[in-house]
């Protein structure tokens, strides 16, 4: 099992139960074998904006993966910084955008969103028109249930190709184990205000490179 780390915006509504519909499906689909851990389902200890991010970011340091929503004419901000935590930990990624709009600063044939957030090692892309498949769906369905159904089975299972695809690709890191740990203990110095504080339980770091060899993912 391989513990997915879900980021996006959710800010409303539509972002919040979209979110949870497709980790669902992901981890239905991919029989159990990708477990997405979505931040709006995490529980938040204080109100206090530090310790949130703290713990998101911790989310995102434990996560064997990650799957950053690129939707939008403007990235999410948030989505952004741990799209850049999660590539300063070679952590495999994946890149889903269903917004049919173009958008960014890149030419006609690179990626719809700033360019300072592509060209990242060990990331791939899984793009679609989300109007076309939703439409497609309802043609296809006798209800809006099985609509719904349709189009989150079609979306989970083209990231679920991804996510096998990605955790393929080797690893950046070139040394031992002591090194992967002080690598990652600089992952808990550099944000400051708090974070290290929060991961400071007896071998947080060794047990987590470790865990992380083991699958093969560093």
């Amino acid at each position: 099992m391989f513990k997915v780390y879900f980021a996006g915006a959710l800010f409303d509504h539509k972002e919040l139960i979209g979110n949870a519909l497709l980790a669902s499906h992901i981890e239905q689909r991919s029989e159990g074998l990708y477990q997405c851990i979505v931040p709006q389902d995490l529980e938040q200890t204080t109100g206090r904006a530090v310790d949130i991010r703290n713990q998101d970011l911790k989310q995102v340091m434990e996560c064997d993966l990650a799957l950053f929503n690129f939707d939008g004419t403007e990235l999410d901000s948030g989505t952004v910084v741990e799209f850049m935590f999660a590539k300063f930990l070679d952590i495999p990624s994946v890149i889903l955008r269903s917004d049919f709009r173009s958008s960014g600063d890149q030419d006609k044939n690179g990626d719809d969103w700033n360019l300072m957030c592509s060209f990242y090692p060990r990331t791939l892309k899984v793009q679609f028109n989300a109007m076309a498949f939703y439409q497609q769906a309802i043609k296809e369905s006798h209800s809006l249930n099985e609509a719904m159904e349709r189009l989150y089975s079609k979306i989970a299972s083209l990231l679920i190709e991804g996510l096998d695809s990605v955790r393929s690709i080797p690893p950046l890191p070139k040394g031992d184990q002591t090194q992967l740990e002080a690598l990652y203990q600089w992952a808990l110095k550099f944000p400051g205000n708090g974070l290290e504080k929060l991961c400071s339980q007896p071998a947080f770091v060794e047990e987590l490179v470790a865990a992380k060899i083991k699958k093969g993912l560093i």
